[in-house]
């Protein structure tokens, strides 16, 4: 103790006063840290963080990363709630969690604050658009002025426990809220032939050019040329002296000049390529970007359905921030989406959700058994001790026994795999209960099913942890009621507003003038004090009984795009192509269980065109990707004429394209119906741990022989007709021991499982590479692999465009 004293002097001394501790085991033995915590305290350092305090979770790294994350940010956070407890003496003043649930002021730190602000959406989405009798899942859409938040909802909140935000692994409970970084102030920029929008922001100074304080072209500023913004509706706060209008004139301005800037680029391009030069207008390129920016905002959309199984069009889309109004029927037509609802305090709907969170309560402790009949006794006893101290903590805070539920969860995994479930027992059948608290072990497996496409038969399931979320019940109410329609709608004014269509004649109406029942055919523009809400051509927007909207969009069908090459579209579909390979990458990263693959995220995934040509890949290892398209092209040449559906190939040999030999290549032909040979090929790379020969690792430098550094692969069918050939594999990963002095592979377990991840991996981007193929047809998909193709290659650039 005296030498760890002297060393918090020091630290003490240089004037840090906000103390980490995390020591290995100290999730399940505290007392050491609780020790060290005490120590510091009695010398002066003002917030102490503990890890089992903070998160009481195994994985010392995670662990650590978020109690430096909370020292850090704690002492803000008690600066910060420091004024409330002046200014509001005597009030019970309650705190939103990045969780969803609302804590005391006394309770609230700096790991439990990260998401705070976007969760209260989650919560008044949920609140107010799920329906429990039809139970048709919520997409959370909320748009600002920066970034995109986007969640789900389907009856419960769905939580994660290890996010990665600005580089730092926090492990906490958190909603799921996937964001990116396109919003009313992202900047637009035409490059090398292609419309981008973002990830740069305006910001709110100098903001969008139509602020009127030297700002670039933004989203908002689109929306506003289009016609979609109406500058008389928004209040008078902007300019240098922060009392002008919105002014359209800059922003039509800037737009004039970009237009100009653009077709010279793109005259340019048709002269190089021999091809008819066919300009642009101003209203076609401010809506190219924004076709754009709602397919960058798709993509998160996506991420958080298709790459975990779900189908996105059945759900409803439920849109708010001050932005979202202006892009719901657009994002739901691109997603297959029917539905959109908006709530009427859709602008401040993250404030509103707040109001209706409730006063949760959480314990955890870590577990070490098997999900066994034998140790269900003992998980039911540790379940029931943390209820007891979540409903004890509630009733200190006011809560009597009836506004009080809890929840249970096991933290499940596999036997031998690192990626575990947080699984509440709420979404399986109670008939074949195996526990007092339900069935975990069938909710497990319907999860497991679901994200990843297979179970593993006959594999030990892991309990992990052992979680109760108490939850005290809010009485404020989500359910008042506007007025009842009486005659028809009331129009403010018509104008002009530029769609697909070109400019057509659109309604403007007051939401606070429209009384429940009445509806209203697009194209219109509803306005209310904190939102715009754009109702498309073939929308119907309905006002509800308690005021909101909700708008019925019609599909959009087949997709009639040409082949000829279009700015605007190879924007769009280089999202969707590179939205493909991104979601190979997820599905690779939690189904594989080897620490290279899952944790140091040694792999790569991405998409060829039929003749093996790099189309798309996902920001990965550079060295996998500059190699991938020779492998691809490689077994093309040699195995070709014999490639049919159903078959994947593995191949790790130089001469094959091949790196280092522990860099494992597997690829699988896409093949659509009505075509003989493969449309597409999809391919994953991966850095396997061992794979034999003379040493560990297979890496070594003295080797004389390529077989010494491990087993080889050149065009070794994996699976031949959809079946995964384990027997054949196993015998080739155990080759190398053959050679003098040399071993098969050292981990076999992990070698076939990570193998099975590569070949789940590939199967989702098969799937999202049909789906694109079924929306505007194989033609204009492949037309546009190639025009990307094309225009990535150095000799079609151009001088960039800035803007």
């Amino acid at each position: 103790m005296d030498k760890l004293k002297a060393d918090l002097q020091v630290v003490l001394d240089k004037g840090i006063r906000s103390l980490a501790v995390v020591l290995m085991h100290s999730y399940i033995f505290p007392e050491h840290e609780q020790l060290i915590g005490r120590l510091a305290s009695e010398m002066g350092f003002t917030n102490v963080s503990l890890s089992s305090k903070v998160m009481s979770m195994a994985r010392i790294v995670p662990r650590g990363y978020t109690v430096s994350a909370d020292a850090y940010l704690t002492p803000c956070i008690k600066k910060y709630v420091e004024g409330f407890r002046e200014g509001l003496q005597g009030a019970n003043i309650l705190f939103m969690r990045s969780d969803g649930g609302l804590t005391p002021m006394e309770s609230f730190m700096g790991s439990l604050a990260i998401l705070s602000g976007p969760a209260g959406g989650v919560v008044g989405y949920a609140e107010t658009t799920f329906d429990k009798r039809t139970q048709v899942p919520v997409i959370g859409f909320d748009m600002g002025g920066t970034s995109t938040d986007v969640s789900r909802f389907a009856g419960e909140f769905e939580h994660v426990f290890e996010t990665t935000t600005a580089g730092i692994t926090i492990q906490a409970p958190q909603l799921d809220i996937n964001t990116v970084a396109a919003g009313g102030g992202s900047m637009l920029f035409f490059r090398s032939g292609m419309f981008v929008v973002g990830p740069e922001s305006a910001g709110a100074h100098p903001g969008p050019t139509c602020y009127m304080k030297g700002g670039p072209l933004t989203i908002t500023d689109a929306n506003l040329c289009l016609g979609r913004l109406l500058p008389e509706y928004f209040p008078h706060i902007f300019g240098e002296t922060e009392d002008k209008p919105l002014d359209k004139a800059a922003s039509m301005k800037a737009f004039e000049k970009l237009t100009v800037e653009v077709n010279d680029f793109l005259e340019k391009q048709a002269v190089s390529n021999k091809t008819e030069f066919v300009g642009k207008s101003k209203e076609e390129i401010g809506l190219g970007f924004i076709r754009v920016a709602n397919e960058t905002m798709c993509r998160p959309i996506r991420a958080l359905t298709q790459a975990k199984g779900y189908d996105t069009s059945k759900h409803i889309l439920a849109c708010f921030g001050g932005a979202g109004g202006q892009h719901a029927c657009a994002i739901a037509r691109s997603l297959g989406m029917k539905e959109v609802f908006i709530h009427r305090y859709s602008g401040i709907l993250s404030a509103y959700g707040m109001a209706l969170a409730d006063v949760v309560y959480e314990a955890q402790e870590p577990c070490a058994f098997t999900y066994l009949e034998e140790n269900f006794q003992q998980i039911n006893k540790r379940i029931k001790a943390l209820e007891e101290e979540c409903r004890t903590a509630l009733k200190l805070q006011g809560f009597e026994g009836g506004q009080i539920e809890t929840q249970p969860f096991l933290h499940l995994r596999y036997q031998g795999t690192d990626c575990a479930l947080m699984c509440s027992s709420h979404s399986a059948t109670q008939q074949d209960a195996t526990s007092s608290y339900g069935d975990f072990l069938k909710a497990f497996l319907t999860r497991y099913q679901t994200e990843f496409g297979f179970t593993l038969e006959g594999r030990d399931i892991c309990v992990d942890d052992i979680r109760v979320r108490s939850v005290g019940k809010s009485l404020a109410g989500a359910d008042t009621q506007v007025a009842k329609a009486s005659g028809p709608p009331v129009r403010e004014k018509m104008v002009k507003c530029h769609f697909e269509e070109g400019h057509l004649d659109t309604g403007v109406y007051l939401l606070g003038s429209l009384g429940a029942g009445h509806s209203v055919d697009g194209p219109a523009i509803i306005i209310d004090k904190n939102s715009t809400i754009l109702v498309e051509p073939k929308c119907k927007a309905e006002i509800t009984e308690q005021g909101d909207v909700r708008i019925h969009v019609e599909s959009a069908g087949h997709k009639e795009v040409g082949t000829e090459l279009d700015a605007i579209q190879l924007s769009i579909f280089s999202h969707r192509f590179m939205s493909t390979a991104e979601q190979m990458g997820r599905v690779l990263q939690r189904t594989s269980i080897s620490t290279n693959i899952k944790e140091r995220l040694d792999f790569s995934c991405a998409m060829f065109g039929s003749d093996g040509g790099l189309v798309a890949n996902a920001p990965h290892i550079p060295v996998h990707l500059g190699a991938m398209q020779e492998t691809v092209q490689y077994q093309i040449r040699t195995i070709g004429a014999d490639l049919c559906d159903g078959d994947v190939i593995l191949s790790n040999h130089p001469q094959a394209g091949g790196s280092h030999l522990p860099d494992l290549t597997v690829i699988t032909p896409v093949f659509y119906p009505g075509q003989p040979k493969p449309v597409f090929f999809v391919a994953s790379r991966g850095h396997h741990a061992d794979i034999g020969g003379i040493t560990p690792g297979s890496m070594p430098p003295h080797s004389s022989s390529i077989h010494q550094e491990g087993a080889v692969f050149k065009s070794f069918k994996l699976v031949e007709a959809g079946v995964f050939k384990e027997k054949e594999v196993t015998a080739a990963l155990q080759a190398p021991a053959q050679y003098p002095g040399s071993s098969g592979t050292r981990n076999l377990h992990d070698n076939l499982s990570d193998l099975r991840a590569q070949v789940a991996a590939n199967h989702r981007g098969i799937k999202l590479i049909t789906e694109l193929i079924n929306e505007y047809g194989l033609e204009v998909v492949q037309a546009y692999m190639k025009h990307i193709q094309v225009n990535t290659s150095p000799d079609t650039w151009f001088s960039p465009v800035p803007l």
